[in-house]
């Protein structure tokens, strides 16, 4: 197991493919940290991104142990593509459901408060990186799915380009923006780190 600790990616992912379930631990425990940061900061909702995250895991294990994995070095890139084309899908599903609204045209699950947050939850959140969740909801989807892309998962903007389906210039700039934003919000409201 010591050795596993040692190795790349690409080895682990090729002793997973030859029967070692260990690899596949350590990859996990690897790039969990980062996947499900991603995710959560994507859809907002902790219990969908504990979904959503386990969803990505079993989508690579299937492609592992069936062989089709070729990325060549490049995990954490392709989990996070995966992560990332699961968020977008989950919201195109979610788009076509009808949500169900009160007379003045509130979700009904707005006004019913079906979750609410456990003392785990507060323990767990600090308050710097809760501010900056709140900066970041406060950006556009594009600004604010590079900044999370780049910092949270540690993605190049050719990564994030190749992946958000726009040229390395606009994910740049969408960076810059974003990153002016989050500061000329920061100005406005105040708000200290």
């Amino acid at each position: 197991m010591n050795i596993l600790t040692q190795a790349t990616d690409n080895q682990l992912v090729q002793s997973f493919q030859e029967g070692n379930n260990n690899a596949l631990e350590i990859l996990v425990n690897r790039h969990k940290d980062k996947i499900f940061t991603s995710i959560n900061i994507l859809v907002k909702d902790k219990y969908l991104a504990e979904d959503l995250f386990q969803d990505v895991f079993i989508k690579i294990i299937d492609t592992l142990r069936n062989n089709r994995y070729n990325e060549e070095g490049k995990f954490l890139p392709w989990a996070m593509r995966i992560a990332h084309n699961l968020c977008v899908d989950h919201f195109r599903k979610v788009k076509r459901t009808p949500t169900i609204t009160t007379s003045d045209d509130r979700d009904i699950f707005e006004v019913i408060n079906v979750m609410e947050d456990g003392a785990d939850k507060a323990i767990i959140k600090n308050q710097s990186h809760d501010r900056i969740r709140k900066i970041l909801d406060m950006l556009p989807d594009e600004q604010r799915e590079v900044i999370v892309l780049r910092h949270y998962a540690d993605l190049s903007f050719k990564e994030i380009a190749q992946m958000t389906n726009c040229s390395i210039n606009t994910a740049l700039g969408r960076m810059r923006y974003g990153l002016l934003n989050m500061r000329k919000i920061m100005a406005e409201k105040q708000i200290a780190l």
